[in-house]
């Protein structure tokens, strides 16, 4: 099933993400729906905040970036409980964007390495180093279960020029090509 995307402002994007185990209710079906819903709104990522779900779990497909990044290919994950223990390497610029912010695209500086440790679908204990552009997707991703966007690492001065695109977002007065939640409006507007 295709689920709704969370909006900028909505407050799941905002908090820290939760730990679960491994009974979590209905898993294996969130883990699909989730792919299903990446693939159809044409993500490389997806976590599970946006989504609505304050968990720490988050898939990637890195795949659409092999022509040019050729380590891409092949590296669908779903990633549980997911911590990064190190980044190391010089930032690197890369233009980002997200599903729950659409339309804008913007540079944002990143580790080229990092160390991480998770679970995955079938419960199975990971940890490893992953580099270059699976790492920026997976730093994408982690950053959601984090309470973070990309937006929030651009300069004030870059997030100035977007505000009135990020309100138009956060106030649904946008048009997406996918289902959203948008926060919740005062005064009987917009949920």
């Amino acid at each position: 099933m295709i689920l709704p995307v969370v909006a900028y402002g909505h407050r799941a994007l905002k908090r820290m993400s939760e730990d679960i185990k491994k009974d979590y209710d209905g898993l294996d079906k969130l883990i699909e729906d989730m792919f299903e819903t990446m693939y159809a709104t044409n993500g490389v990522g997806l976590a599970a905040p946006q989504i609505n779900k304050n968990i720490r779990l988050f898939i990637v497909d890195a795949d659409p970036f092999k022509e040019k990044y050729p380590e891409a290919e092949g590296k669908k994950r779903v990633m549980i409980n997911v911590h990064i223990l190190e980044e190391e390497g010089k930032e690197w610029s890369f233009e980002e964007g997200c599903l729950s912010v659409p339309d804008i695209h913007e540079a944002v500086m990143r580790k080229p390495r990092i160390r991480i440790a998770y679970r995955d679908e079938n419960w199975v204990a990971h940890e490893e180093w992953i580099d270059g552009i699976v790492a920026r997707v997976i730093q994408h991703e982690y950053d959601h279960i984090d309470g973070k966007i990309f937006i929030d690492r651009l300069s004030s001065m870059r997030k100035m020029i977007l505000k009135r695109k990020l309100n138009d977002i956060s106030t649904g007065n946008i048009s997406p090509k996918y289902r959203m939640i948008f926060p919740a409006i005062k005064k009987g507007r917009r949920k």
